[in-house]
């Protein structure tokens, strides 16, 4: 199984940035913990993370290029906007499954809703950094047909 690890704007900040709305693992821990994952489910993982849009969606490209199984994707900001990442996504033939650190439905209302949910197997959100093992788990499961 190969799973790209995506990651949009100032997710690169977790750790330092806002530690009371998104903690103090860093992304290098949360890649760790995933690393550790893998290994242990023979899973091939690459990362990715941006802070540009484009930069995005040509990685999701490149990922329908390179046989890739699954997306676990944090869009940040993005997730509340961004056609253009959303038309990424249903352009590709991979499963994603939409990650979010903070419970984006609890929070301002321009956070609330989610243009790329609809174009993803499943969101995970409010799970803090855990959210990500979550993914990769439901990935795995997917993989055993359970």
């Amino acid at each position: 199984m190969k799973l790209l690890v995506l990651n949009g704007p100032n997710l690169n900040r977790i750790g330092k940035r806002e530690p009371e709305i998104y903690g103090y693992e860093t992304l290098d821990d949360v890649e760790e913990k995933l690393r550790t994952i893998a290994s242990e489910n023979k899973v091939t993982l690459s990362f990715f993370q941006s802070n540009t849009e484009g930069s995005l969606i040509d990685r999701i490209h490149e990922a329908a290029d390179d046989n890739t199984d699954g997306i676990i994707f944090n869009p940040g900001a993005f997730t509340h906007y961004s056609i253009a990442l959303r038309d990424a996504v249903a352009s590709v033939d991979i499963p994603v499954i939409e990650v979010h650190i903070s419970n984006i439905h609890n929070r301002e209302p321009f956070r609330q809703t989610s243009v790329i949910a609809p174009v993803c197997i499943g969101q995970l959100t409010g799970f803090g950094t855990n959210g990500y093992t979550l993914a990769m788990q439901a990935f795995l499961l997917q993989r055993k047909g359970e």
